[in-house]
């Protein structure tokens, strides 16, 4: 299937500066690629997403939060790093 793209004219100074460089045969094989790079680009992002909305549904699905005190936190952290301090 054959299609014209219409590239403005920074984007066609790119596509014959890859072509130049040897690294690809023509504009066609450029465009494909990007398209190629576009769309793992957007798998990905589709994958983050739903890695997100999991986490977020985990996180409501945990139950009510606490009230925590930050000194009792301190506290703690200190303790444990005193034993492992001790333990050395």
């Amino acid at each position: 299937m054959g299609m014209n793209v219409n590239l403005t004219p920074q984007l066609e100074e790119m596509v014959r500066a890859k072509v130049a460089s040897g690294l690809y045969t023509s504009a066609s094989e450029v465009v494909r690629e990007a398209l190629r790079l576009m769309d793992e680009q957007d798998r990905q992002r589709a994958a983050k997403l739903e890695q997100l909305r999991k986490d977020v549904r985990e996180g409501l699905d945990s139950g009510l939060s606490r009230p925590w005190d930050p000194a009792e936190v301190k506290r703690q952290a200190r303790a444990r790093r005193s034993g492992k301090a001790a333990r050395a």
